[in-house]
Parts: structure tokens; C-alpha cells; sequence
């Protein structure tokens, strides 16, 4: 079939055989005959969302994005066994041939061209004009969503803006992070004024979602690699108007910590989810899933693909986040062993566990890909780092996940402890480190503080090690050898 890196022939063609666009080719619909309905724009659009939800290939709902982010100090993996692609990725030696790399790459772009196809065609669409501009702002939310991870993941990426195949994708260079970036914040903007209050489902973002995304991103830009901090203000500003309208974005910090994480297949999912990507009740159980035997010891039948750095979990604050993230005791039967006589010899996270037996999980669960709990934090953060330093507004968004998740009598924190705003920002992105632990965001926390060799170094010497010194370099990974390999220009 054609190709172009698994990135823009396998993704953007429409033609092609042996491949796993010919079993689903949701969203590969693009033209004048098809488009120009409002059923067709739709279908375009289940073709964007199926980029980043796929179980066995691309995407978000199986567990390659975690795989991608344990560089960070909260997550590793087995150090033998055949997790080679999950060690590459601890120990800072990422390959261009990687597979978990390469499935986030190729469902963010999958994803990407759903989106194109959307937004290049919906003026020709023909249907109830306010369904079609909230089709358009999902179009764009995504489109804003996959470029996120991709340029935060790769730094210098494609930047594609078609959703029809041409022989010029085959020559096509990289785009710059400020060019990716700014594409974002566009996009973000068009869906923040496209999207109602209300999602039309839980797998879906509204309003509300774009704004906080919106203040992610700003948040991000004012980090490494662009640095620019006038970006923390409008972080800080769009934060604060999620934080002001949650009721009517329908967002809320759920009660106890554990209710975050009751993972119940009944459920599609809770308040405090600002965006979720949903999977389907007809997969095939635990395989490949996040959920699941990724997650699982191996005296549980599970995979022993990633597990709890053990620095981190010993510093851990007591309290009921902490009895709510880490599993400390396997077995099967009545008989139970501690971590420390595992095979591992490492606490195990407990958030991607199903409600009521710990060795069944489904992909019909969705994978939560920002809480609102990150929204009181970026505002924290930001405020502290912009103008004015941080207000009693920002002690009272990181008051609200520090005091849910520590032991019961933790003194709040105030402006009377004295603290410099430098003191506070480093507060909140700890405190972000406990509250998002196993769930993909310390990775990119550290690295736009540029902290990743300093979390590194401190590492317990019975967890992986970095197989030589961290420089910036490691910070972005190499574009897949299948696109490379096809298109000189990506090197």
C-alpha cells in the first residue's frame, strides 16, 4: 500500500490493504459527496475520537502513554522479563523503532486527520447550524489535544493541516515547537468559543475543557522549551474562569480521594473528569488495556509492566490518597504477601484497578486524561509564578488537594506561613506530584522545570537506572524509523 511514515501514508491515505485501516475506516471519509452532510462531518469526527481510543494500536486507552512518561520519578518497570520498549523510556535510551512511542505517535495523528477533515470541510456542510459548530469545536479541541502530546513528546513534529493524502506529505519537514504551539492555542481558542457548557456525552469535551487545556498549554509555554513567562498570567487567567463556572461546566473536586479512583464499570465516569477518553464494552478484557494486567503483579497473573518508584512511594504523605493509589499486598487467594517479598520488590498503583475484584479490569473504562483537581493546580502554580505572586485564591486551590489527600488534621496552608511565591510554585508541583502519581504528568512537569535529571538522581539505587547522563536531549524522543526511514526531511 502507500506509505509515508506510519504518520501520513498509513494514516492520511484512504486506500491501502493489510493494515488495520481496512478494518475500521471511520473518519478516512473526505470530499464534496460525503462531507456535505451533517451525518458525514459526524463520522469524520468518530474517526478523530477512535485515533486516540484504540485498544490494540494507537492512542490513549492501552498503556503506551504511561510506558512513554516513566522517565519521571514516580513510575518504573521490570528490569529484565520483555519489557525492553518500557525500560528504554526509563533509563533514557528511547530507540526510533520503539513501539510505545510509536503508538502514541500514530494515534495522535490518526486522530489529526479525523480532525482535518472536519475543519476543511464544514462550510460546505448542510444540517442544523448549531450542531455543526459544536462538531467543528470537537474537531478543533482534538486536533489541539494530539498536537499537545505530540509536540510535548517530540518536540519538532510534522505539522499537518490536510486531511486528503497528496504525494507533498511525502516530502513534508518538521514544523518548530513555537509553530506546533501556536496552532494549539488557536485551535483551543476556536473550540473554547464552538463548545457548549454541557458535553454531549462523558467522552466528549465541552467548554470548560478547552479553557483548561488552554491554561495547560499556557502553563507548558511558559516552561521549557520556549520559556515564555508571560504565559504564566494567562494561564493563571484561564484556570481561574474554569475554576469560577465549574458548576456550569459540570466540574467538581469529588470528596474523598478514593471515589476518583472507584474505577466501577457501571459508571461512565465522574465530575471530576474534565476530559475522558471513553473506550467500549466489547474489548477483550484485561489484554493491552491500562487497565488491568499492565498494572498487575506477576503473583496476580499480571504483566509487571510498571510499578512504583520506591523513593516515591516512601516519601509519600500518609492519608487516604496514599491507601488509594498504591496496592501494598498480592495474592489470589486469602493468603497475602507485602511488596517486599514480591518478585518485584515494589508497591504496585491501585488506580488502574476495577471496582470489586483487582485481577478483572475492561476497557470500557475511560481513561481520564486531565481532573479538575489539575485545573486548582495549574491555577496555584501559575499565580504564584506570575504577576503579584500567589493570592489567598491560589492557597485555596491547592488547600482544596492537599487537605483531600493528606491525613485527617493537616494544616492548611496560608499566607501567614510566610512563604516566598518561588516556595509556593514548588509546593503545588509536589503537591501535583503525589495527587497525578502513575497518571502521565509528572513526566512533563519536570520537564519543562527542567527537573529531570535532578529527580533522576535521586532515584533508590534497587530501581532502573539512566544508562548514561541525562542531557536535553533526552527531554524529546526521536520521530519514529518508520517515518524517518521514508522521508529524509523528518530527520
Amino acid at each position: 500500500m502507500k506509505k509515508i511514515m506510519l504518520l501520513i501514508l498509513t494514516v492520511f491515505a484512504a486506500t491501502g490493504c493489510g493494515d488495520y485501516l481496512d478494518e475500521d475506516t471511520t473518519g478516512l471519509l473526505y470530499g464534496d459527496n460525503v462531507l456535505t452532510t451533517q451525518d458525514g462531518l459526524e463520522s469524520a469526527l468518530t474517526g478523530a475520537y477512535k485515533g486516540l481510543g484504540s485498544q490494540w494500536s494507537y492512542g490513549f486507552i492501552h498503556p503506551s502513554a504511561n510506558a512513554a512518561t516513566i522517565g519521571s520519578d514516580d513510575v518504573t518497570t521490570h528490569p529484565a522479563s520483555n519489557k525492553a520498549d518500557w525500560r528504554e523510556f526509563d533509563q533514557f535510551a528511547v530507540s526510533t523503532t520503539n513501539q510505545r512511542s510509536g503508538a502514541v505517535y500514530n494515534g495522535c495523528y490518526k486522530a489529526i486527520q479525523g480532525a482535518n477533515n472536519v475543519i476543511n470541510n464544514f462550510t460546505k456542510t448542510v444540517g442544523t447550524k448549531a450542531t455543526i459548530d459544536i462538531i467543528v469545536g470537537e474537531a478543533y479541541f482534538i486536533r489541539a489535544f494530539s498536537y499537545y502530546w505530540l509536540t510535548r513528546f517530540y518536540g519538532n513534529i510534522p505539522l499537518i493541516t490536510t486531511g486528503e493524502y497528496s504525494d507533498e506529505l511525502l516530502t513534508v519537514g518538521k514544523s518548530t515547537s513555537q509553530q506546533v504551539y501556536d496552532l494549539i492555542v488557536a485551535d483551543l481558542k476556536v473550540a473554547e468559543t464552538n463548545l457548549p457548557n454541557a458535553k454531549r456525552d462523558p467522552g466528549r469535551p465541552n467548554k470548560g475543557s478547552a479553557k483548561a487545556f488552554l491554561a495547560d498549554v499556557y502553563l507548558t509555554m511558559a516552561g521549557w522549551p520556549l520559556k515564555q513567562t508571560d504565559k504564566y498570567d494567562l494561564a493563571a487567567a484561564k484556570a481561574k474562569e474554569v475554576i469560577d463556572n465549574r458548576a456550569a461546566y459540570g466540574f467538581q473536586l469529588l470528596p474523598t480521594f478514593a471515589a476518583v479512583f472507584e474505577n466501577d464499570p457501571a459508571s461512565s465516569g465522574t465530575a471530576e473528569a474534565v476530559f475522558q477518553i471513553n473506550g467500549f464494552a466489547g474489548g477483550s478484557g484485561t489484554a493491552n488495556a491500562t487497565y488491568g494486567n499492565t498494572t498487575m503483579p506477576g503473583e496476580e497473573g499480571g504483566w509487571d509492566d510498571m510499578f512504583a518508584e520506591l523513593n516515591f512511594f516512601n516519601e509519600f504523605p500518609a492519608g487516604p490518597r496514599k491507601d488509594a493509589t498504591f496496592r501494598t499486598e498480592f495474592g489470589l487467594g486469602a493468603t497475602k504477601i507485602p511488596w517486599q517479598q514480591s518478585l518485584t520488590k515494589h508497591p504496585y498503583y491501585k488506580k488502574w484497578y476495577i471496582k470489586g475484584n483487582v485481577v478483572t479490569s475492561s476497557i470500557s473504562l475511560p481513561s481520564v486524561m486531565m481532573r479538575y483537581a489539575h485545573v486548582l493546580t495549574v491555577y496555584a502554580e501559575a499565580k504564584a509564578r506570575g504577576t503579584g505572586g500567589p493570592d489567598e485564591a491560589a492557597y485555596d486551590a491547592l488547600n482544596q488537594v492537599r487537605l483531600r489527600g493528606w491525613a485527617t488534621g493537616t494544616k492548611a496552608l496560608s499566607t501567614a506561613d510566610g512563604l516566598s511565591a518561588a516556595r509556593f510554585a514548588d509546593e503545588v508541583v509536589q503537591e501535583r506530584a503525589w495527587e497525578f502519581a502513575c497518571e502521565r504528568t509528572r513526566w512533563f512537569d519536570l520537564i519543562r522545570l527542567e527537573k529531570v535529571e535532578e529527580a533522576n538522581a535521586k532515584k533508590s539505587p534497587d530501581d532502573l537506572q539512566p544508562i548514561k547522563p541525562i542531557t536535553k536531549a533526552n527531554y524529546w524522543f526521536m520521530l519514529p524509523y518508520s517515518d524517518t526511514s521514508l522521508n529524509p526531511n523528518l530527520n
